[in-house]
């Protein structure tokens, strides 16, 4: 048996659907008021892995004005590799707040300022798919990636924020908890403001 089949000239094919990337764009500025951003996850892949821990610094005028850290129930078991890496254990998280709620303080503390971090386009990815999922709303937030200016600032083997921490004789004790990265982003940011502004 043959089948005469007759098709259209203009067929659509359905499209897969494209992940929006964050609407904010990266800058290439030192602005004088932001928010250093820092979060924690279950691992680095931003198909399959949760936040864990938001955390904020709200700068005014280089000034540190007002901090911002909670940890999330990401609903979803925690690697000892990530445990140990960030010191956050399972049973600290049993109790915490989902994703939904922290994003929603985590959006009025950050309100419109520009998002300033250490490897920025990582966090912004994770915080921009959760925004779509929980809002359905872009991250709309402006970046800036300190690793992009250390690397005008100083010569050093590898830029990873521990490295720069040490270069500047920083505390790095608690890093990989996102309210301590966040504070040494912060004063990492502003010896690299002295050294680029000269």
């Amino acid at each position: 048996m043959q089948l005469n089949l007759s098709f259209s000239e203009n067929i659509e094919i359905p499209k897969t659907p494209v992940r929006r990337k964050p609407r904010g764009r990266m800058l290439d500025i030192m602005p004088l008021n932001f928010c250093v951003v820092d979060i924690e996850t279950t691992g680095f892949n931003l198909t399959s892995d949760e936040i864990i821990e938001i955390s904020a610094i709200k700068v005014r005028g280089l000034k540190r004005a007002a901090d911002f850290s909670m940890l999330i129930n990401p609903k979803c078991a925690i690697s000892a590799f990530i445990s140990n890496l960030t010191g956050i254990l399972p049973s600290m998280l049993e109790n915490q707040p989902d994703i939904k709620e922290v994003l929603k303080k985590f959006k009025e503390f950050t309100g419109e300022d520009i998002i300033v971090g250490h490897n920025v386009r990582f966090d912004a990815n994770f915080l921009h798919r959760e925004m779509k999922i929980n809002f359905d709303e872009n991250l709309s937030n402006n970046l800036v990636d300190t690793v992009s200016l250390a690397k005008k600032a100083y010569r050093l083997e590898n830029y990873k924020l521990s490295t720069i921490a040490h270069h500047l004789n920083i505390d790095t004790k608690g890093a990989h908890r996102g309210l301590k990265d966040c504070e040494m982003t912060y004063l990492i940011y502003l010896d690299m403001l002295k050294k680029l502004s000269r």
